[in-house]
């Protein structure tokens, strides 16, 4: 279990059932809708819907092999990011910052966060996550922090209207990973 910390006004710690709802508007104004053009990490050009819901977040919660991190100052949700312990590596997911507060070094905390969970909690020395292959300058972002692309690609899930409803038909994922020392 991570304990709470305190650094530079931000607290972090692991989400509760609670927390849930306010998890589900800051993905979903970081990610689709009018809200989320106001940071660079919208995908509303590429889908419409929603990012999550409270029934995809709650089964996290159940399993001891996932986590939901929470960033708050002042009591207020700035930022959140998904970990998940698979058979030989870390899996980083759901990288979420408050629209406005983006491009502020946020972003680089939380994945550092979620990085040092991996590997001391879990004991990994290496992550992996997946992204949108058209995201190029967020590609090119993980890639500044030491991903790399691996080769291998995942289909987008068309078929699963719980991830959003996509505006192309070429969306595929390519997954990156990161060595952790």
């Amino acid at each position: 279990m991570l304990p709470d910390t305190v650094t530079a006004a931000v607290t972090v710690r692991e989400a509760l059932e609670s927390d849930l709802p306010a998890v589900v508007a800051l993905v979903q104004s970081a990610y689709r809708g009018d809200a989320s053009t106001a940071g660079w990490t919208t995908e509303a050009h590429l889908l419409d819907g929603q990012r999550t819901d409270v029934g995809m977040l709650a089964p996290v919660l159940a399993d001891p092999d996932q986590a939901i991190l929470l960033f708050e100052d002042a009591d207020q949700l700035r930022a959140c990011i998904t970990v998940e312990r698979r058979a030989d590596h870390g899996y980083i997911g759901m990288v979420t910052v408050q629209p406005t507060g983006q491009s502020q070094g946020m972003g680089r905390r939380i994945l550092e966060t979620a990085e040092a969970y991996i590997r001391d909690e879990w004991g990994f020395d290496r992550a992996q996550m997946t992204v949108i292959a058209q995201r190029t300058e967020l590609i090119a972002w993980y890639e500044r922090r030491g991903y790399r692309l691996t080769g291998d690609i995942v289909p987008f899930p068309y078929d699963e209207a719980r991830f959003g409803e996509p505006k192309r038909s070429d969306l595929y994922l390519v997954v990156m990973e990161k060595a952790l020392s």
